[in-house]
């Protein structure tokens, strides 16, 4: 059974889904170009952290970040690669357009790689209705990211 919840992003059963994501963030990324945010950082206020669990084991995780009032941003949104394929991404990526609504936002950014590894990524957020963008919040004009946006 597939449930998709609120949690705590510190706890020992998602240790392999936050060290696969840094491995694959710092695969062929900069260090000076990588924006991603430790398991800890993602306790913080304003952030709301979401897995993705198959009967009880952690597959993939996502967030949300409040930007203002009215616009947030993905974060950390990865799936393990033994179980891609399986349609969680596209699940966890529609769980957090109905959570980022429920929270008020009006708009849902992020950042994601340019290189061939993020190809994947950029084309379910695409699909998902999201368009290029000019970098927002703190962002930079970076040639190894993109940034994305759409309307709720």
């Amino acid at each position: 059974m597939i449930t998709i919840s609120l949690e705590h992003p510190v706890q020992d059963d998602l240790a392999l889904l936050h060290a696969r994501h840094t491995a694959a963030m710092h695969a062929d990324t900069p260090p000076e170009s990588i924006h991603m945010l430790p398991a800890s950082a993602l306790a913080a206020d304003g952030i709301w952290f979401y897995v993705l669990r198959d009967a009880g084991t952690p597959w993939a995780m996502g967030a949300l970040k409040r930007i203002t009032a009215d616009h947030g941003e993905i974060k950390s949104m990865h799936v393990l690669d033994e179980a891609r394929g399986r349609g969680f991404a596209r699940a966890l990526l529609h769980h957090l357009m109905a959570e980022a609504q429920r929270l008020g936002f009006a708009r849902l950014s992020l950042e994601t790689g340019a290189q061939a590894s993020f190809a994947p990524a950029r084309a379910l957020y695409l699909a998902a209705g999201f368009v290029d963008c000019a970098p927002f919040a703190d962002y930079r004009p970076d040639p190894m990211s993109v940034f994305l946006t759409r309307a709720l």
